[in-house]
């Protein structure tokens, strides 16, 4: 999947530049490098939006980010041409565009409720599905909280994606399996709160943009923060948690009990 996105994105680079060289020698445009590349990325991210949203109606592709690069591409273009006035820096007014993705998950899930779901809109989550083979599904959220306090629950391998929202997961009421358990979270905006026994080894990395990060009493807070933390048993145990978390702005807070 690497391979195919570098090759994608190399192909279209090499478009970019031949047609770039034709103009040039045709004496269609007269600019110099420093000039050209001020068309030549936002042209790049209309392309490359224009493809993944086309992957998307295929089957494959992600048509959020594809109309994301398709709508900031053709607005630096017409900032080019001086239709209007918008920067790189201005990306940040097109979070907007969040609420247009809501919007049509929310039309797409009440017409379409048997097809499966790019994106759903939830206010609670269940557990996480494991696919054929055992892995962690990945799961994909727009907006909502989403709490693993069941009693008993179990504990399986997790791969979740929030836009808005928080986590809250309570470890001290899990049955937790005899294995090496993979939980990944992220998203933008939010809080996770983790509660984890005593009796459990895990080893933790977590990052945010902006925010702060809380585990057993070592806190950070600020810009671009990480924590990585490694209970002294992690290595050769045989039930542990493998946890990874992610927000672009919020809190994470782990607590032991």
């Amino acid at each position: 999947m690497r391979n195919h996105f570098l090759r994608n994105i190399f192909a279209i680079f090499v478009i970019l530049f031949g047609v770039f060289l034709v103009f040039n020698n045709l004496n269609i445009v007269s600019w110099n490098m420093d000039q050209a590349w001020g068309f030549v990325y936002p042209t790049f991210f209309v392309l490359l939006g224009i493809k993944w949203i086309i992957d998307f109606f295929k089957g494959h592709g992600g048509f959020a980010s594809g109309t994301f690069l398709l709508v900031f591409g053709l607005l630096l273009l017409l900032d080019r041409f001086n239709v209007l006035s918008f920067t790189f820096f201005d990306v940040y007014k097109l979070w907007p565009l969040l609420l247009v993705y809501i919007g049509f998950s929310i039309f797409k899930s009440a017409n379409k409720k048997n097809r499966k779901r790019k994106f759903q809109f939830v206010f609670d989550s269940a557990r996480p599905i494991k696919d054929t083979k055992g892995n962690a599904k990945k799961q994909r959220f727009v907006i909502g909280d989403h709490t693993f306090n069941q009693s008993n629950w179990t504990v399986e391998p997790m791969d979740l994606w929030n836009a808005i929202g928080d986590y809250h997961i309570d470890f001290t009421k899990a049955f937790i399996p005899d294995k090496e358990i993979p939980i990944s979270i992220q998203g933008w905006a939010g809080d996770i709160r983790i509660l984890i026994p005593e009796n459990i080894e895990f080893t933790l990395e977590a990052q945010v943009k902006a925010g702060d990060i809380h585990v057993f009493g070592q806190d950070v807070d600020g810009i671009n923060r990480n924590l990585t933390y490694e209970t002294h048993g992690f290595a050769d145990a045989t039930r542990k948690l493998n946890i990874f978390l992610r927000l672009k702005a919020g809190s994470i807070k782990v607590d032991k009990v």
